[in-house]
Protein backbone atom coordinates (compact mmCIF):
# COMPACT_ATOMS: atom_id res chain seq x y z
CA UNK A 1 0.00 0.00 0.00
CA UNK A 2 3.11 2.33 0.19
CA UNK A 3 5.65 0.75 -2.12
CA UNK A 4 5.64 3.88 -4.51
CA UNK A 5 7.99 5.41 -1.41
CA UNK A 6 10.04 2.29 -0.39
CA UNK A 7 12.62 0.20 -2.09
CA UNK A 8 12.54 -1.88 0.23
CA UNK A 9 10.01 -4.97 1.48
CA UNK A 10 8.56 -4.46 4.84
CA UNK A 11 10.40 -7.27 7.19
CA UNK A 12 8.95 -10.66 7.94
CA UNK A 13 9.80 -10.01 11.61
CA UNK A 14 8.63 -6.07 11.34
CA UNK A 15 5.39 -7.76 9.29
CA UNK A 16 4.62 -10.41 12.57
CA UNK A 17 5.18 -7.16 15.41
CA UNK A 18 2.86 -4.77 13.23
CA UNK A 19 0.28 -7.09 12.08
CA UNK A 20 -2.95 -6.27 13.65
CA UNK A 21 -5.36 -9.04 11.17
CA UNK A 22 -5.13 -11.57 14.12
CA UNK A 23 -7.98 -9.84 16.00
CA UNK A 24 -9.20 -6.94 14.44
CA UNK A 25 -10.59 -9.37 11.96
CA UNK A 26 -13.51 -8.98 13.81
CA UNK A 27 -14.41 -6.09 12.68
CA UNK A 28 -15.06 -6.82 9.17
CA UNK A 29 -18.85 -6.87 9.18
CA UNK A 30 -18.38 -2.87 10.18
CA UNK A 31 -15.27 -2.57 7.65
CA UNK A 32 -17.50 -3.69 4.68
CA UNK A 33 -20.76 -1.43 5.94
CA UNK A 34 -18.45 1.62 5.96
CA UNK A 35 -17.12 0.76 2.47
CA UNK A 36 -20.07 0.71 1.11
CA UNK A 37 -21.41 4.10 2.40
CA UNK A 38 -18.45 5.31 1.84
CA UNK A 39 -18.58 3.65 -2.13
CA UNK A 40 -22.14 5.02 -2.34
CA UNK A 41 -20.87 8.89 -1.25
CA UNK A 42 -18.42 8.32 -4.27
CA UNK A 43 -20.89 7.45 -6.55
CA UNK A 44 -23.12 10.28 -5.50
CA UNK A 45 -19.77 12.60 -5.93
CA UNK A 46 -18.90 11.34 -9.21
CA UNK A 47 -16.28 9.34 -8.54
CA UNK A 48 -17.82 6.16 -9.68
CA UNK A 49 -19.73 5.04 -12.12
CA UNK A 50 -23.42 3.05 -11.34
CA UNK A 51 -21.82 0.27 -12.56
CA UNK A 52 -18.36 0.92 -10.57
CA UNK A 53 -20.33 0.89 -7.40
CA UNK A 54 -22.65 -1.75 -8.36
CA UNK A 55 -19.19 -4.06 -8.64
CA UNK A 56 -17.84 -2.54 -5.21
CA UNK A 57 -21.07 -3.10 -3.44
CA UNK A 58 -21.29 -6.82 -5.11
CA UNK A 59 -17.77 -7.62 -4.90
CA UNK A 60 -18.16 -6.62 -0.76
CA UNK A 61 -20.85 -8.56 -0.17
CA UNK A 62 -19.45 -11.41 -1.94
CA UNK A 63 -16.48 -11.25 0.88
CA UNK A 64 -18.52 -10.67 3.53
CA UNK A 65 -20.51 -13.78 2.62
CA UNK A 66 -17.05 -15.77 2.58
CA UNK A 67 -15.78 -14.75 5.83
CA UNK A 68 -19.04 -15.55 7.29
CA UNK A 69 -18.89 -19.07 5.64
CA UNK A 70 -15.61 -19.46 7.21
CA UNK A 71 -13.93 -19.33 3.39
CA UNK A 72 -11.89 -16.46 3.60
CA UNK A 73 -8.03 -16.22 4.00
CA UNK A 74 -7.02 -13.78 5.94
CA UNK A 75 -3.04 -12.53 5.32
CA UNK A 76 -0.66 -11.32 7.93
CA UNK A 77 1.31 -9.49 5.13
CA UNK A 78 -1.60 -7.33 4.54
CA UNK A 79 -1.53 -6.47 7.91
CA UNK A 80 -5.55 -5.44 8.95
CA UNK A 81 -8.82 -5.59 7.80
CA UNK A 82 -8.64 -2.71 5.77
CA UNK A 83 -6.26 -3.77 3.64
CA UNK A 84 -7.50 -7.53 3.65
CA UNK A 85 -10.84 -6.47 2.15
CA UNK A 86 -10.31 -4.02 -0.01
CA UNK A 87 -7.06 -6.62 -1.60
CA UNK A 88 -9.28 -9.08 -2.12
CA UNK A 89 -11.98 -6.94 -3.95
CA UNK A 90 -9.42 -5.59 -6.35
CA UNK A 91 -8.67 -8.89 -6.74
CA UNK A 92 -12.14 -9.91 -7.63
CA UNK A 93 -13.60 -6.39 -9.28
CA UNK A 94 -9.93 -4.71 -10.81
CA UNK A 95 -9.60 -1.25 -11.21
CA UNK A 96 -12.72 -0.01 -9.81
CA UNK A 97 -11.72 -1.91 -5.94
CA UNK A 98 -8.47 0.44 -6.39
CA UNK A 99 -10.78 3.66 -5.93
CA UNK A 100 -12.56 2.46 -2.63
CA UNK A 101 -10.24 4.13 -0.68
CA UNK A 102 -10.10 7.55 -2.54
CA UNK A 103 -11.01 10.35 0.37
CA UNK A 104 -9.81 7.99 3.42
CA UNK A 105 -7.09 6.87 5.43
CA UNK A 106 -7.42 3.57 7.36
CA UNK A 107 -7.73 6.32 9.85
CA UNK A 108 -11.09 7.13 10.14
CA UNK A 109 -11.53 3.84 9.08
CA UNK A 110 -10.87 2.09 12.10
CA UNK A 111 -12.32 4.61 14.12
CA UNK A 112 -15.40 4.04 11.93
CA UNK A 113 -15.45 0.31 12.58
CA UNK A 114 -14.25 0.59 15.98
CA UNK A 115 -17.94 2.98 16.98
CA UNK A 116 -19.69 0.54 15.21
CA UNK A 117 -18.68 -2.09 16.72
CA UNK A 118 -18.63 -0.85 20.01
CA UNK A 119 -22.79 -0.13 19.19
CA UNK A 120 -23.42 -3.40 18.40
CA UNK A 121 -21.63 -4.68 21.78
CA UNK A 122 -23.02 -3.20 23.60
CA UNK A 123 -26.86 -3.42 22.88
CA UNK A 124 -25.86 -6.94 23.20
CA UNK A 125 -24.14 -6.47 26.68
CA UNK A 126 -27.15 -4.54 27.73
CA UNK A 127 -29.33 -7.42 26.66
CA UNK A 128 -26.97 -9.40 28.57
CA UNK A 129 -27.37 -7.61 31.71
CA UNK A 130 -31.51 -7.78 31.54
CA UNK A 131 -31.21 -11.23 31.26
CA UNK A 132 -28.91 -11.29 34.60
CA UNK A 133 -31.61 -8.76 36.50
CA UNK A 134 -34.28 -11.14 35.02
CA UNK A 135 -33.08 -14.13 36.91
CA UNK A 136 -32.17 -12.29 39.89
CA UNK A 137 -35.34 -10.94 40.05
CA UNK A 138 -37.07 -14.62 39.55
CA UNK A 139 -35.20 -15.23 42.80
CA UNK A 140 -35.94 -12.44 44.87
CA UNK A 141 -39.53 -12.68 43.99
CA UNK A 142 -39.24 -16.41 45.37
CA UNK A 143 -37.03 -15.66 48.38
CA UNK A 144 -39.11 -12.21 48.75
CA UNK A 145 -39.74 -12.72 52.25
CA UNK A 146 -37.05 -14.97 53.61
CA UNK A 147 -34.94 -13.69 56.51
CA UNK A 148 -31.48 -13.17 56.52
CA UNK A 149 -29.01 -11.25 58.28
CA UNK A 150 -27.26 -7.76 56.58
CA UNK A 151 -23.59 -7.49 57.23
CA UNK A 152 -21.38 -4.66 58.02
CA UNK A 153 -17.60 -5.23 58.20
CA UNK A 154 -18.55 -8.88 57.84
CA UNK A 155 -20.73 -8.94 60.97
CA UNK A 156 -23.99 -9.04 61.26
CA UNK A 157 -26.02 -6.19 61.49
CA UNK A 158 -29.73 -5.67 61.17
CA UNK A 159 -32.66 -7.83 59.31
CA UNK A 160 -33.38 -8.29 55.68
CA UNK A 161 -34.68 -10.55 53.15
CA UNK A 162 -32.99 -12.21 50.39
CA UNK A 163 -34.95 -10.73 48.15
CA UNK A 164 -33.92 -6.83 49.66
CA UNK A 165 -30.34 -8.05 49.53
CA UNK A 166 -30.06 -9.45 45.53
CA UNK A 167 -32.33 -6.58 44.57
CA UNK A 168 -29.38 -4.48 45.30
CA UNK A 169 -27.57 -6.01 42.49
CA UNK A 170 -30.67 -5.42 40.30
CA UNK A 171 -29.59 -1.65 40.88
CA UNK A 172 -26.44 -1.73 40.80
CA UNK A 173 -26.46 -3.45 36.86
CA UNK A 174 -28.83 -0.85 35.76
CA UNK A 175 -26.34 1.52 36.61
CA UNK A 176 -24.39 -0.55 34.46
CA UNK A 177 -26.60 -0.54 32.05
CA UNK A 178 -27.00 3.45 31.78
CA UNK A 179 -23.20 3.69 31.61
CA UNK A 180 -23.17 1.57 28.39
CA UNK A 181 -26.22 3.45 27.32
CA UNK A 182 -24.99 6.53 27.53
CA UNK A 183 -21.39 5.89 26.41
CA UNK A 184 -23.11 4.53 22.82
CA UNK A 185 -24.84 7.75 22.58
CA UNK A 186 -21.69 9.94 22.96
CA UNK A 187 -19.78 7.32 20.38
CA UNK A 188 -22.33 7.11 17.82
CA UNK A 189 -21.22 9.97 15.33
CA UNK A 190 -19.13 9.02 12.24
CA UNK A 191 -15.38 10.21 12.43
CA UNK A 192 -15.60 8.73 8.72
CA UNK A 193 -14.14 11.29 6.21
CA UNK A 194 -11.96 13.04 8.72
CA UNK A 195 -8.82 11.07 5.87
CA UNK A 196 -5.91 10.93 7.96
CA UNK A 197 -5.65 14.05 10.77
CA UNK A 198 -6.48 16.82 7.94
CA UNK A 199 -10.18 15.42 5.98
CA UNK A 200 -9.17 15.33 2.35
CA UNK A 201 -9.79 18.24 -0.51
CA UNK A 202 -12.39 15.75 -2.38
CA UNK A 203 -15.21 16.35 -0.57
CA UNK A 204 -17.99 13.54 0.53
CA UNK A 205 -21.12 13.67 2.15
CA UNK A 206 -20.15 12.62 5.44
CA UNK A 207 -23.62 13.43 6.93
CA UNK A 208 -25.21 11.00 4.26
CA UNK A 209 -22.74 8.42 5.16
CA UNK A 210 -23.23 9.00 8.58
CA UNK A 211 -26.82 8.63 8.08
CA UNK A 212 -26.61 5.01 6.16
CA UNK A 213 -24.26 3.76 8.89
CA UNK A 214 -27.30 5.07 12.07
CA UNK A 215 -24.94 7.38 12.86
CA UNK A 216 -26.45 10.27 15.00
CA UNK A 217 -23.99 13.19 13.30
CA UNK A 218 -20.44 13.83 12.09
CA UNK A 219 -17.51 14.67 13.94
CA UNK A 220 -16.40 18.19 13.92
CA UNK A 221 -12.41 18.29 14.41
CA UNK A 222 -10.65 16.34 11.90
CA UNK A 223 -7.80 15.60 14.63
CA UNK A 224 -9.85 14.73 17.36
CA UNK A 225 -11.63 12.26 15.85
CA UNK A 226 -8.68 10.45 14.18
CA UNK A 227 -7.08 10.60 17.70
CA UNK A 228 -10.28 10.07 20.05
CA UNK A 229 -10.71 6.46 21.72
CA UNK A 230 -12.36 7.94 24.72
CA UNK A 231 -15.29 6.04 23.98
CA UNK A 232 -13.28 2.75 23.92
CA UNK A 233 -12.35 3.95 27.46
CA UNK A 234 -16.12 4.80 28.74
CA UNK A 235 -16.62 1.17 27.05
CA UNK A 236 -14.10 -0.40 29.09
CA UNK A 237 -14.80 1.25 32.45
CA UNK A 238 -18.74 0.38 31.95
CA UNK A 239 -17.43 -3.05 31.41
CA UNK A 240 -14.94 -2.84 34.45
CA UNK A 241 -17.32 -1.29 36.72
CA UNK A 242 -19.85 -4.02 36.14
CA UNK A 243 -17.44 -6.76 36.61
CA UNK A 244 -16.73 -5.26 39.61
CA UNK A 245 -20.12 -5.60 40.98
CA UNK A 246 -20.22 -8.90 39.88
CA UNK A 247 -17.21 -9.53 41.82
CA UNK A 248 -19.41 -8.30 44.72
CA UNK A 249 -21.75 -10.44 44.40
CA UNK A 250 -19.76 -13.56 43.63
CA UNK A 251 -18.32 -13.08 47.35
CA UNK A 252 -21.54 -12.61 48.39
CA UNK A 253 -22.15 -15.98 46.81
CA UNK A 254 -19.43 -17.62 47.74
CA UNK A 255 -19.74 -16.96 51.24
CA UNK A 256 -22.91 -17.77 51.75
CA UNK A 257 -22.02 -21.63 50.13
CA UNK A 258 -19.90 -21.99 53.28
CA UNK A 259 -20.74 -24.29 55.85
CA UNK A 260 -19.97 -21.26 58.15
CA UNK A 261 -23.28 -19.70 56.31
CA UNK A 262 -24.73 -21.93 54.57
CA UNK A 263 -27.30 -20.16 53.31
CA UNK A 264 -27.11 -21.01 49.37
CA UNK A 265 -27.11 -24.28 47.40
CA UNK A 266 -26.08 -24.23 43.69
CA UNK A 267 -26.66 -27.02 41.42
CA UNK A 268 -24.22 -29.29 40.72
CA UNK A 269 -23.99 -28.55 36.87
CA UNK A 270 -22.60 -25.04 38.06
CA UNK A 271 -19.79 -26.15 40.65
CA UNK A 272 -17.04 -28.51 40.46
CA UNK A 273 -15.20 -31.19 42.57
CA UNK A 274 -11.99 -31.88 43.52
CA UNK A 275 -9.03 -33.99 41.84
CA UNK A 276 -8.41 -35.25 45.83
CA UNK A 277 -11.30 -34.51 48.41
CA UNK A 278 -13.79 -36.20 47.29
CA UNK A 279 -16.60 -34.23 49.34
CA UNK A 280 -15.92 -30.69 47.71
CA UNK A 281 -18.40 -28.69 45.89
CA UNK A 282 -16.77 -25.75 44.87
CA UNK A 283 -17.76 -22.42 43.54
CA UNK A 284 -16.01 -22.02 40.52
CA UNK A 285 -18.38 -20.02 38.74
CA UNK A 286 -18.46 -17.45 41.17
CA UNK A 287 -14.64 -17.51 41.65
CA UNK A 288 -13.54 -17.30 38.27
CA UNK A 289 -16.20 -13.98 37.67
CA UNK A 290 -14.47 -12.80 40.67
CA UNK A 291 -10.80 -12.94 38.92
CA UNK A 292 -11.55 -12.32 35.74
CA UNK A 293 -12.70 -8.95 36.86
CA UNK A 294 -9.16 -8.02 36.92
CA UNK A 295 -8.78 -8.23 33.57
CA UNK A 296 -11.71 -6.34 33.13
CA UNK A 297 -10.10 -3.17 35.43
CA UNK A 298 -6.77 -4.11 33.44
CA UNK A 299 -7.84 -3.49 30.15
CA UNK A 300 -8.91 -0.34 31.41
CA UNK A 301 -5.85 0.23 32.59
CA UNK A 302 -4.09 -1.18 29.25
CA UNK A 303 -5.96 1.39 27.20
CA UNK A 304 -5.47 4.36 29.53
CA UNK A 305 -1.58 3.93 29.38
CA UNK A 306 -1.56 3.26 25.38
CA UNK A 307 -3.18 7.00 24.71
CA UNK A 308 -2.16 8.85 27.64
CA UNK A 309 1.20 10.02 26.12
CA UNK A 310 0.31 10.60 22.33
CA UNK A 311 0.57 13.35 20.90
CA UNK A 312 -2.07 14.28 17.96
CA UNK A 313 -3.13 12.40 15.91
CA UNK A 314 -2.59 9.08 14.92
CA UNK A 315 0.03 7.01 16.32
CA UNK A 316 0.51 3.25 15.73
CA UNK A 317 0.20 2.97 19.63
CA UNK A 318 -3.17 2.69 19.41
CA UNK A 319 -3.40 0.09 17.49
CA UNK A 320 -3.62 -0.93 21.15
CA UNK A 321 -6.81 -0.28 21.86
CA UNK A 322 -8.52 -3.23 20.09
CA UNK A 323 -7.23 -6.02 22.25
CA UNK A 324 -8.27 -4.78 25.47
CA UNK A 325 -11.47 -3.82 23.96
CA UNK A 326 -12.27 -7.10 21.92
CA UNK A 327 -10.76 -8.88 25.46
CA UNK A 328 -13.22 -6.89 27.78
CA UNK A 329 -16.39 -7.43 25.83
CA UNK A 330 -15.82 -11.26 25.28
CA UNK A 331 -15.32 -11.60 29.01
CA UNK A 332 -18.17 -9.50 30.22
CA UNK A 333 -20.81 -11.27 27.52
CA UNK A 334 -19.29 -14.69 28.87
CA UNK A 335 -19.63 -14.00 32.72
CA UNK A 336 -23.00 -12.44 32.40
CA UNK A 337 -24.47 -15.65 30.25
CA UNK A 338 -22.84 -18.17 32.85
CA UNK A 339 -23.96 -16.40 35.91
CA UNK A 340 -27.25 -15.60 34.62
CA UNK A 341 -27.39 -19.59 34.45
CA UNK A 342 -26.14 -20.10 38.07
CA UNK A 343 -28.44 -17.87 39.46
CA UNK A 344 -31.82 -19.24 37.50
CA UNK A 345 -30.77 -22.45 39.43
CA UNK A 346 -29.64 -21.39 42.53
CA UNK A 347 -31.41 -22.31 46.03
CA UNK A 348 -31.66 -20.67 49.54
CA UNK A 349 -31.84 -22.94 52.40
CA UNK A 350 -34.32 -20.75 54.07
CA UNK A 351 -33.72 -22.81 57.55
CA UNK A 352 -30.94 -21.61 57.51
CA UNK A 353 -30.88 -18.23 56.95
CA UNK A 354 -33.58 -17.53 59.09
CA UNK A 355 -31.80 -18.95 62.07
CA UNK A 356 -28.70 -16.34 61.46
CA UNK A 357 -31.12 -13.42 61.15
CA UNK A 358 -32.76 -15.23 64.63
CA UNK A 359 -30.00 -13.35 66.54
CA UNK A 360 -31.66 -11.12 68.95
CA UNK A 361 -28.62 -8.90 68.52
CA UNK A 362 -29.88 -8.16 65.00
CA UNK A 363 -32.38 -6.17 66.70
CA UNK A 364 -30.37 -3.95 69.10
CA UNK A 365 -30.66 -1.26 67.07
CA UNK A 366 -34.49 -1.38 67.19
CA UNK A 367 -34.52 -1.31 70.88
CA UNK A 368 -32.56 1.50 70.38
CA UNK A 369 -35.40 3.38 68.37
CA UNK A 370 -37.81 1.96 71.12
CA UNK A 371 -35.95 4.37 73.36
CA UNK A 372 -35.91 6.93 71.25
CA UNK A 373 -39.65 6.73 70.73
CA UNK A 374 -40.08 6.59 74.89
CA UNK A 375 -38.28 10.08 74.62
CA UNK A 376 -34.20 9.18 75.56
CA UNK A 377 -32.08 11.31 73.18
CA UNK A 378 -30.64 8.49 70.44
CA UNK A 379 -27.17 8.73 71.49
CA UNK A 380 -28.09 7.84 75.63
CA UNK A 381 -30.23 5.39 73.71
CA UNK A 382 -26.75 4.05 71.93
CA UNK A 383 -25.33 3.95 75.81
CA UNK A 384 -28.11 1.80 77.08
CA UNK A 385 -28.21 -0.67 74.53
CA UNK A 386 -24.85 -1.17 74.14
CA UNK A 387 -24.40 -1.24 78.32
CA UNK A 388 -27.33 -4.15 77.60
CA UNK A 389 -25.06 -6.08 74.92
CA UNK A 390 -22.63 -6.01 77.06
CA UNK A 391 -24.45 -7.52 79.75
CA UNK A 392 -25.45 -10.05 77.48
CA UNK A 393 -22.09 -11.04 76.22
CA UNK A 394 -20.74 -11.10 79.76
CA UNK A 395 -23.77 -13.66 81.33
CA UNK A 396 -24.54 -15.41 78.20
CA UNK A 397 -28.12 -14.62 78.56
CA UNK A 398 -29.56 -13.53 75.21
CA UNK A 399 -30.26 -10.05 74.47
CA UNK A 400 -34.42 -10.44 74.38
CA UNK A 401 -33.99 -12.68 77.55
CA UNK A 402 -32.81 -9.98 79.71
CA UNK A 403 -34.32 -8.30 82.50
CA UNK A 404 -33.57 -4.76 80.74
CA UNK A 405 -35.29 -2.69 83.66
CA UNK A 406 -32.30 -3.70 86.19
CA UNK A 407 -30.02 -1.56 83.77
CA UNK A 408 -31.84 1.48 83.14
CA UNK A 409 -34.85 2.75 84.41
CA UNK A 410 -35.88 4.12 80.45
CA UNK A 411 -36.65 -0.05 79.86
CA UNK A 412 -39.99 -0.94 80.89
CA UNK A 413 -41.17 -4.58 79.91
CA UNK A 414 -42.72 -3.08 76.52
CA UNK A 415 -39.24 -3.21 75.44
CA UNK A 416 -39.47 -7.22 74.83
CA UNK A 417 -41.66 -6.26 71.82
CA UNK A 418 -38.71 -5.49 69.58
CA UNK A 419 -37.90 -8.89 69.42
CA UNK A 420 -40.12 -9.96 66.94
CA UNK A 421 -38.59 -10.37 63.74
CA UNK A 422 -41.70 -9.86 61.26
CA UNK A 423 -42.54 -6.83 63.16
CA UNK A 424 -38.83 -5.32 62.82
CA UNK A 425 -38.99 -6.29 59.08
CA UNK A 426 -42.44 -4.76 59.16
CA UNK A 427 -41.78 -1.71 60.76
CA UNK A 428 -39.23 -1.11 58.10
CA UNK A 429 -41.81 0.85 55.40
CA UNK A 430 -39.80 3.84 54.07
CA UNK A 431 -38.66 3.70 50.80
CA UNK A 432 -35.32 1.68 50.06
CA UNK A 433 -36.38 -0.06 53.23
CA UNK A 434 -36.43 -4.19 53.03
CA UNK A 435 -39.98 -4.92 54.76
CA UNK A 436 -41.87 -7.69 52.56
CA UNK A 437 -44.39 -5.13 51.31
CA UNK A 438 -41.43 -2.43 50.07
CA UNK A 439 -39.24 -5.77 48.16
CA UNK A 440 -42.74 -7.00 46.83
CA UNK A 441 -43.69 -4.39 45.25
CA UNK A 442 -40.15 -2.77 43.92
CA UNK A 443 -40.14 -6.60 42.41
CA UNK A 444 -43.57 -5.56 40.98
CA UNK A 445 -41.79 -2.51 39.65
CA UNK A 446 -38.99 -4.01 37.50
CA UNK A 447 -41.13 -6.80 36.27
CA UNK A 448 -43.10 -3.24 34.98
CA UNK A 449 -41.03 -0.98 34.06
Amino acid sequence: MWKGRFAQDTSSLVQQFGESISYDWRLYPHDIAGSIAHARAQKQAGLLTDEEFSSIEKGLKEILADIEAGRFEFKASLEDIHMNVEAELTKRIGAAGAKLHTARSRNDQVATDTRLYCRTEIDLLVAAISELQSALLDRAEKYAATVLPGYTHLQRGQPVTVGHHLLAYVEMLERDKGRLSDARKRLNISPLGSGALAGSTINLDRRAIAAELGFDGVTTNSMDAIADRDYIAEVLFATGLCGVHLSRLSEDLILWCTAEFGFVIFSDAHTTGSSLMPQKKNPDVCELTRGKTGRLVGNLMNLLMAVKGLPLTYNRDLQEDKPPLFDSIDTLKLVLAVNTEMIAAMEIREERALAAASDPMLLATDLADWLVKQGVPFRHAHELVGKAVAESVKTGVQLDQLDLTKIDAAYNDDAKQVFNLQRALAARTNPGSPSIENVKAEIARWRKG
